[in-house]
């Protein structure tokens, strides 16, 4: 293979991470800041979550390609539903939301301004969690009564590609593969407090029909690692200061030189607001703290949640 072909098809590689952003609508993949995400919860809980978020700026290359000055905007509006539910005793979660994204993404290649616009339905997300230890599942009358007690739970998060997908075009809503996230938490109650620590790594499926639709690409694993410091002033009113590492996730087209790992850290604060006895509203933002390669987005998000407690 020509050292033109190979540098053509790693410049396909790098723009491909602008086309993983595009189909999350939001904080994508690792950068994802989630506090409280083992929480103890009552079981028989049914919950419906709307939101808007948009992530904008720009994206670190490899400086030996021929492309550069990328820049991203993109919105995400999920819709989103869970239910939480006894398993053997604990409580379980299961949660599956879809986002409708608009992305709008310029840069240079080869010195060539190059504008792209996209709008549609992005890749589902679906999370099955469990706390093995903890708080046991009782419903909203027996879980008040309950201390507070230390959480250490486990989850499995699925990219499912039913995002706008054209095998044509190189930037996607869709990234036309599916993405496992297996993670492990603990959360740990101090006061009025809650500090916690997860620890994941995403899988990635292969995608065989990437740009023109003839050519394999390939995603190594990429581990992520989470710590929350949240603090709550009464139910539903509580502030987190939020951080994230992530690093490996070099992708590879045909039998291509691999693109860059990236070794990026993010941090972030959440705040969550009543709204009612069984509603809140939860805003956040984050910025990258470190970016050597791959997106470096700052990201605002606002989003409402419903609570039905089914199980009393």
């Amino acid at each position: 293979m020509s050292m033109f072909v190979q540098r053509l098809l790693r410049v396909v590689s790098t723009l491909a991470g602008v086309a993983a952003m595009l189909a999350a609508a939001a904080p994508a993949g690792a950068q994802d800041l989630e506090p409280r995400a083992y929480a103890a919860n009552p079981v028989g809980a049914a919950f419906l979550l709307v939101g808007w978020a948009r992530s904008s700026g720009g994206v670190v290359t490899d400086p030996t390609l021929p492309v550069d000055d990328i820049a991203a905007t993109i919105d995400g509006f999920p819709v989103g539903v869970g239910y939480t539910f006894g398993v053997v005793g604990k409580v379980a979660q299961a949660v599956v939301a879809t986002p409708y994204a608009l992305g709008h993404v310029s840069g240079n290649v080869q010195e060539q301004a190059v504008r792209i616009e996209r709008s549609g339905l992005a890749d589902t997300r679906a999370r099955f969690a469990i706390n093995l230890l903890g708080n046991d599942a009782a419903g909203a009358r027996e879980f008040a009564r309950a201390p507070r007690r230390t959480i250490l739970g486990v989850s499995l998060t699925t990219s499912i590609p039913t995002g706008q997908y054209y095998r044509d075009k190189l930037i996607n809503l869709g990234t036309n593969r599916w993405a496992f996230r297996p993670e492990v938490g603990i959360s740990v109650p101090k006061g009025g407090w809650d500090l916690d620590a997860y620890a994941g790594v995403w899988l990635f499926s292969t995608n065989d029909t990437f740009f023109t639709g003839s050519r394999r690409r390939k995603q190594s694993a990429l581990t992520a690692l989470q710590g929350h410091a949240a603090y709550t002033f009464r139910p539903r009113l509580w502030v987190a200061v939020d951080g994230t590492w992530y690093a490996g996730g070099a992708a590879t087209v045909d039998d291509g030189a691999p693109g860059p790992d990236v070794n990026n850290a993010r941090l972030g604060v959440t705040v969550s607001l009543p709204a009612g006895r069984l509603q809140s509203i939860k805003l956040a933002y984050s910025t990258g703290a470190t970016v050597r390669s791959g997106t470096d987005f700052n990201t605002f998000s606002i989003a409402y949640s419903r609570v039905w407690l089914t199980k009393m």
